[in-house]
This record gives structure tokens, sequence and C-alpha cells, in this order.
């Protein structure tokens, strides 16, 4: 089973990549019950927590060997262990049906840890220990377990990427075929849809539409599909309400599978709140179907990350800034700072600061050229600039102002603005929250002339799931490109 991958333009020319599924044909009576060659069908095979538990076992064990010999208690030892795995479990941190990034779950796997062993430590002979000793046991037990769950997961990512997981689409037939070409254009988002199901008016009013994914429109054909490809994930989009209540999803989720619903229209411009759920994929944000808790309000707590971040940071590269502008000034005459109207939080306009790397030739060029990364008349410096992104060092001037936010959806020009609000519905959605140095669509790799569609996906879903978590992981995982750049 093979799938094209493509990217699109801004201009928003793409190919649909296309697929193949095989649905058995109907073999009488006995058509639900077996498989190939007459095998009895069985429900898809469950991935097993135990890796995530040995590892958290191991964990506690060597968080208590820690300890001095006389307070290596074989009951402390059980109790730690019950405890741990009992929180964890609480917080669904053994739930194998999505692969959690470490340091998404690590404040999780710390605060239950530290937890545990507070409450031990109070009610156990522990608590004539010198607080230094248990801090130390801690530390040890919260460095094994974060490395064991690294791996796990690792692992399994590595295992996605080389064997994506089957899944169905289910919904209205138009989003769902949507929802699948843009899987199918992010093949390490580890899930590959194998089969559309949409009742059948939707399927007479796409008759007209390209061979793409099998369409399945049966109870019948959803259940072959789903043991022939050895299906364990549906991914619900469009109206949820509705089909939540189908004899299709009935059918799955009675099959064993795990069913996800995927945000595939962006949320109206102005919408607030938090939509529960359990991170993204490919940019949709994606939630089982089950209540979840609320928002956390974050908005004071991001405003100080930004100014303590970007305050010390323009510090510290302060005399590369200099070193940078003096080339510049050198090399190109005057005007080393490059100021351009760009849209920020609610479609407020404001100046956005970089290295000139380069000199439009008028005010129309300057609004409306989409890029000038390959532009010849460069200097070797300004390319170097470029590449490295130390041309963007200036915004953080922009952030420690308060324009911008460290993290957020890239600001583009007024001009652009305008277009791809036309183009793509959920382009505006992106102005709920200040734009960005950095953000989910770039450490996705969808910087310069990538898919501004896939980059609105990517943008809602940071929103839709913020918290301040994210934003650290998200600038950690922005400094280790840092070490292979890129550039735009």
């Amino acid at each position: 089973m093979t799938a094209e991958s493509s990217v699109a333009s801004p201009a928003g020319q793409q190919r649909v990549p296309q697929g193949a599924v095989s649905v058995l044909p109907p073999r009488g009576p006995a058509a639900g019950r077996r498989g190939t060659e007459g095998r009895r069908l069985r429900r898809p095979r469950r991935i097993s927590p135990a890796p995530l538990w040995f590892v958290d076992g191991g964990a506690v064990l060597l968080g208590v060997l820690v300890l001095p010999a006389p307070h290596r208690y074989p009951l402390v030892f059980a109790v730690l262990a019950v405890a741990v795995l009992g929180l964890n479990r609480r917080a669904r941190l053994y739930d194998t049906s999505a692969v959690p990034g470490m340091l998404d779950e690590l404040p999780a796997v710390c605060g239950r840890i530290a937890v545990a062993w507070a409450a031990v430590a109070a009610l156990s002979p522990l608590r004539s220990l010198p607080l230094a000793v248990l801090a130390g046991a801690v530390a040890a037990h919260c460095a094994t377990a974060c490395a064991g769950r690294a791996a796990v997961h690792g692992l399994r990512c590595r295992a996605l990427r080389l064997r994506p997981a089957p899944a169905l689409v289910v919904g209205p037939l138009v989003t769902a075929r949507r929802v699948s070409a843009a899987l199918l254009r992010q093949p390490d988002c580890g899930v590959r849809p194998v089969g559309v199901v949409a009742d059948d008016a939707e399927v007479l009013g796409g008759t007209g539409a390209e061979a793409e994914l099998p369409v399945l429109t049966t109870v019948l054909e959803a259940r072959r599909a789903l043991i022939q490809n050895g299906v364990r994930t549906v991914l619900v989009v469009g109206a949820a309400t509705r089909v939540e209540q189908s004899a299709v999803l009935r059918a799955l989720a009675g099959h064993g599978c795990v069913l996800w619903e995927l945000d595939a229209d962006p949320p109206s411009y102005g919408a607030g709140g938090h939509r529960p759920g359990a991170g993204h994929l490919a940019g949709f944000s994606r939630r089982l179907l089950r209540p979840q808790g609320g928002w956390r309000p974050g908005g004071v707590g991001k405003r100080a990350l930004d100014v303590v971040l970007s305050g010390a940071l323009l510090v510290l590269a302060g005399p590369v800034l200099l070193v940078c502008a003096a080339v510049l000034r050198v090399m190109d005459g005057p005007g080393v700072v490059f100021r351009q109207e760009r849209i920020g939080k609610d479609g407020q306009p404001f100046t956005m600061l970089k290295l000139r790397t380069h000199r439009p030739a008028d005010a129309h060029e300057a609004a409306t050229r989409w890029s000038v990364a390959n532009d010849q008349d460069m200097s070797r410096f300004c390319h170097f600039l470029r590449r490295t992104s130390l041309d963007e060092l200036l915004q953080l001037w922009n952030v420690f102002r308060g324009d911008m936010s460290l993290v957020g959806p890239r600001p583009e020009r007024p001009y652009f603005v305008a277009e791809f609000s036309q183009a793509h519905a959920g382009y505006p959605a992106r102005h709920r929250m200040p734009t960005g140095i950095t953000g989910l669509a770039q450490i996705n790799g969808l910087r310069g002339d990538t898919s501004i569609e896939d980059r609105c996906r990517y943008d809602n879903a940071y929103i839709d799931n913020w918290s301040l978590w994210q934003d650290v992981c998200i600038l950690l995982r922005t400094a280790a490109q840092f070490v292979r750049p890129t550039g735009s």
C-alpha cells in the first residue's frame, strides 16, 4: 500500500495523494465472521503497556537503591511501586492509543513520582533521612523513569514511521477525503488512512470526484476493511455528534478500535476556550471520544515567560547582533535594520524588526514578494544570516515589547493575510493568539515555501491545545534545530 506525498505551494496547488485498500467481497451469510482463505476474523491486536510498567518499576527500584543500605526496605519499594503505578494509571500514562513526547509528559511523570515519595517518606522510617538524600533518590527515580519512557516512546515512534498505523476515516465524504489527503502528506504522523466511511447520500454527491481512498458505505464493508488491514484507529471528522451514534462507529468500537475525534474544520474567528483533548495529529486537534478536562488559562504565565526569556536572550545575543550589524554595515552600506508591517493578534498590525538581508526594489515588492531565500543578489553573509536564522534575532525586541510572543503562529504581511484568508478557511483563526518567532508548524518543518493549509492546521492545533509546557517544549525543539539550521 503506497501513498504519494506532496506539499502544496502558497498558491494552493497540490496533488491529491492516492492509496488503495482491499475490501473483501461478500461470502454469503458467513461473510461477517471469516476473512481471507476462510480464517476466522480476529480483533486488532492492542499495544501492550507492559514496557512502560517495566520502566516505571525499574525506576522505583533504582530510586530505592540510591538510599543508604539500612533504609532500603523491601516494603518501601513495594508501596512506592504500587503508588507510582497507580498514580500513573489514573493519569492515563499507560494509554497506548497515542505516542506522547517525553517532554510533553515529563511534568505528569515527575510530579507523581514526587507525590508518591513525599507520601511514603512521611508515613515510613524514611522521614528520618536528610532531605538532601531523599531529594537525590527522587531525582534518580525521575531521571530513570523519563529516560526509560523516552526510549519506549522513541522505539514506538520509529516503528510507526516505518509502518504507519492503518486507520479508517469516518465522516462526511468531502471532509473525510480532505483529512485523509492531509494525513497522507504527513507520513511521519504515524497514521495511514486506508479507507473512508461515509453514508450513501454523501457517496452519491461525490461521484464526480477522482478515485482516491475506497469509500465504505456499510457496517459490513467497514468491518472487513478493518480486519484485512489490522485497523485499530478510527478517526471521526465532521459532525461527530451525529456519527458517534451511527451503527458503523458502534461496530468499530465494539471490535476493539480506538475512536478519535479530529477537528477537521477550523474554529470561527475570535472563538475562545480550549477544546479538551490529547494533542494533535498532523496539525488536526485530536481527542478521544470521551469527556475531558477544561482549559487552563495562562495568559499571564505566557507573557512572563516571554519577558524573562526574551530579555535574557537579548542580553546574551547582544554581542552577536552587534557583530552581524557591523558586518552588514561594511558590506551593504547603511540601513542594517529591516522594518516591515506584519499582522499580529486580533488582526492588529505592528512593525516587525529583522536584520536586513535583501533590499526590495520598491514598496510593492516588499509587500507582495513571497520569498527571497534564493535571491542571487544577496551576499554570502546575508545567505548565512538567513540560513542560520540570525536575521530573526531582532524579533526578540518585538517579543519584549509585547508585539509578539516567543511561540505562536508566524506573523505575515497584510497582503498575504488577505490572500490566505480567502483561500484557507482556518487562516484568520490563527490570530486568536499573539504571533511568535517559532511555533508548532515551524518545528514540524513548515517554513518558507510550504503548504499554507498545513501551517493553518498546525497553528490552530497549537492554539486549541495550548499550555505553558507546550511552549517550553516548542522552544527546546527550536533550540535543538539550531544545530542543523535550514533557514527560510
